[in-house]
């Protein structure tokens, strides 16, 4: 790697509109023991870079930091006492943070190994999004021929969910707006329309004894409606709390009453289970376990990509200097699925 080698990344400097986002060159790092250089090939923009935006995302760095939850591309470096033979092989790795840039340090055991004949947007969209919707319906336990809702099911994880639950041999109904319901029906899916005041009744209509599961990634007042809408023995599981969002409530405050809410659903004696799907959870104290799984769920996705069990949703590519522009087209959700960046 030449010494004066540079790298571009884009800093969120604090809460600022899109536009507020930096370009910011600073030399080629160095990759330490245990760790690779990655040159960025996809990354993407979720609804976590959004909240993060607005600084509402639980955890998140302090101002300034360089946001990218997720990434695919080449591996160019690695650290002393590496493994040389992974320079050169295409990987994909969930970072939380640092993604957006044309080249990111990554732990060495966070990576999981990407077909070369993968194009790596098409495999962004499956990273985090993919291995979300995975562990969620494998949690919730469910047999083929049951019924699903999913919510925001044009979204970057409603849209791998509903293939996935379709792939499962899952009956998939799903609320987005109406302009998404034509990719959705292509997609095996019965949509519904997420503003309809009478959405319920259309999904008691279609399943009069009610769905075997629900998926909410937005935890407002409609979670309860989610949650009446389970059949005997149904689950519900959250995965995200957008209606944070613009509420004026602490971010925290917001989640601590939705965890209570839960909570005292499930001391209920009607068989339903309420839970919220943290994709970091046993990150700290079984972190060994955490990431073999994390590869193993990762690896599982992305082969039903290459297969073409799952079709990639890619609403946008952007180049990562035009990311502005792309967490605008984002945050407007006018196409389904995933806006990549191509560095």
């Amino acid at each position: 790697m030449p010494t004066d080698a540079m790298i571009t990344e884009v800093v969120l400097p604090g809460v600022v509109e899109p536009d507020g986002l930096r370009l910011h060159r600073r030399p080629m790092p160095t990759p330490a023991p245990g760790q690779a250089l990655v040159q960025v090939e996809a990354t993407g923009i979720s609804f976590a870079e959004q909240q993060m935006r607005h600084d509402l995302y639980p955890g998140q760095p302090k101002f300034p930091f360089v946001p990218g939850y997720d990434l695919v591309g080449t591996v160019r470096e690695v650290g002393p006492g590496g493994d040389n033979s992974l320079v050169g092989t295409r990987v994909a790795a969930v970072t939380k943070t640092g993604g957006w840039a044309s080249h990111a340090l990554v732990d060495i055991d966070a990576l999981a190994p990407v077909s070369a004949d993968l194009d790596p947007a098409e495999a962004e969209t499956v990273v985090v999004n993919g291995v979300t919707a995975w562990q969620m319906l494998r949690g919730a336990d469910l047999r083929a021929g049951q019924t699903i809702l999913v919510h925001g099911a044009n979204g970057g994880v409603g849209t791998v969910l509903v293939q996935l639950g379709r792939h499962l041999g899952l009956r998939v109904i799903g609320t987005a707006a109406v302009r998404h319901h034509a990719a959705l029906r292509e997609l095996g899916v019965e949509p519904l329309d997420y503003r309809d005041p009478n959405m319920a009744a259309r999904v008691h209509e279609l399943s009069p004894g009610g769905v075997d599961a629900v998926f909410d990634p937005v935890a407002g007042p409609g979670v309860r409606t989610s949650y009446d809408l389970l059949a005997p023995r149904g689950k519900l599981v959250v995965y995200g709390n957008a209606a944070a969002v613009g509420s004026g409530q602490s971010v925290v405050w917001v989640f601590v009453k939705l965890l209570a809410r839960l909570y005292t659903w499930n001391a209920l004696p009607n068989g339903h289970r309420a839970g919220f799907y943290n994709f970091w959870a046993g990150h700290l104290t079984r972190r060994s376990a955490f990431g073999r799984r994390l590869r193993t769920d990762l690896g599982i996705v992305l082969d039903l990509l290459r297969q073409g069990v799952i079709v990639p949703q890619i609403a946008a590519r952007y180049p990562l200097s035009e990311v502005s522009a792309a967490l605008v087209f984002a945050e407007t959700r006018s196409r389904p699925g995933k806006v990549v960046l191509e560095p």
